[in-house]
């Protein structure tokens, strides 16, 4: 598929009608492809069925589906250029970037022969500059992922009987009173769990996760079929991708076997990123837009669903709730 693609022209995949990338694109018995909506929208305002592109008339309006080959070839072609595009913006920041550098150095170079003392403050400058444009590579990152947000809310069917969960399904924290509420198969019964309600089979998705004051959680994502009743071994093997923290300050990423994180900072907000026809589950400090951790070369064939867990309360030293929070997509 991925070859098929990259050896085929844009102009394949485009609807002669809104000359714009397909959507839910069909074919009509002629073999020419267009959006479903926009062929719909023709016919209903044409006194005959014909063809945009050959003119063939229908002496009946053919019943349409969406070609679900075409459909595959036009989102793969959609994921190659937002590659594109985005290695070439990447490739022109960096452009920018050493032509900055480029630029102090002759500076920097100029000012040796004058004196060290103003050598040295053109360095500064320098290192300076070197920062702030790294960190502008990293926003811009940040801000492409963000793009992919999507509405996360609790499952409450799902919670743990500790937990509690807020009424607009946004946030959870670990009581010291259990609830007396009947079991289901949903719920984990010997963890302090819950998972998202909503889930994902394809595509890219996002969502951010407040941490602040918390001195262990667990996050990320999780097959719709694990187990929620017995002993549960936070591996991909087992379908759960997660990073935790422990002990208010030791971070890991629950490969097989445990990854110990080393972090500049520490997070007070976490994104995770999934791509699932890529497989990959990727980590963010939000506010440091600097990557966690990332699981590569997964291999998703299920339902996946966002996955939390703000540990045991620990006498109130662990009692700050997790908070699902809105996604600042602005420039």
């Amino acid at each position: 598929m991925s070859s098929a693609c990259s050896g085929t022209s844009e102009h394949h995949f485009l609807c002669s009608i809104c000359l714009e990338v397909l959507t839910d694109p069909v074919t009509t018995p002629c073999g020419h492809n267009f959006c479903k909506t926009c062929i719909s929208t023709h016919w209903d305002n044409s006194t005959t069925s014909r063809c945009p592109v050959c003119n063939q008339v229908f002496s009946t309006k053919p019943q349409l589906k969406v070609n679900i080959m075409m459909r595959e070839m036009v989102s793969q072609f959609r994921r190659e250029s937002e590659k594109k595009q985005m290695i070439q913006k990447r490739r022109e920041k960096l452009e920018e970037i050493r032509e900055s550098v480029r630029i102090r150095k002759e500076a920097a170079d100029r000012a040796k022969a004058e004196g060290v003392e103003m050598f040295t403050a053109l360095m500064e400058l320098l290192e300076d500059t070197l920062s702030d444009e790294m960190m502008m590579i990293k926003m811009f990152e940040m801000k492409r992922l963000q793009q992919f947000a999507v509405d996360v809310t609790l499952d409450p069917p799902t919670a743990n009987l500790y937990l509690v969960l807020s009424d607009d399904g946004k946030q959870v924290y670990c009581s010291d009173v259990w609830k007396n509420l009947p079991d289901n198969p949903k719920r984990f019964s010997n963890y302090i769990n819950v998972l998202g309600k909503q889930n994902f089979s394809s595509g890219r998705f996002y969502f951010e996760v407040q941490v602040k004051g918390k001195t262990d959680w667990d996050l990320g994502v999780v097959k719709e079929s694990i187990n929620r009743k017995g002993y549960i071994t936070l591996t991909p093997k087992n379908g759960l991708w997660t990073v935790i923290l422990r002990d208010g300050n030791v971070y890991a990423a629950c490969e097989d076997p445990s990854v110990i994180l080393h972090l500049k900072c520490v997070p007070e907000k976490v994104g995770v990123f999934v791509d699932y026809e890529e497989g990959v589950v990727s980590f963010y400090d939000v506010d440091a837009a600097a990557l966690i951790y990332s699981f590569t070369h997964c291999c998703f064939t299920h339902k996946l669903h966002p996955y939390f867990s703000p540990s045991l309360n620990h006498g109130g030293k662990n009692s700050a709730p997790l908070i699902i929070c809105p996604v600042n997509q602005s420039e």
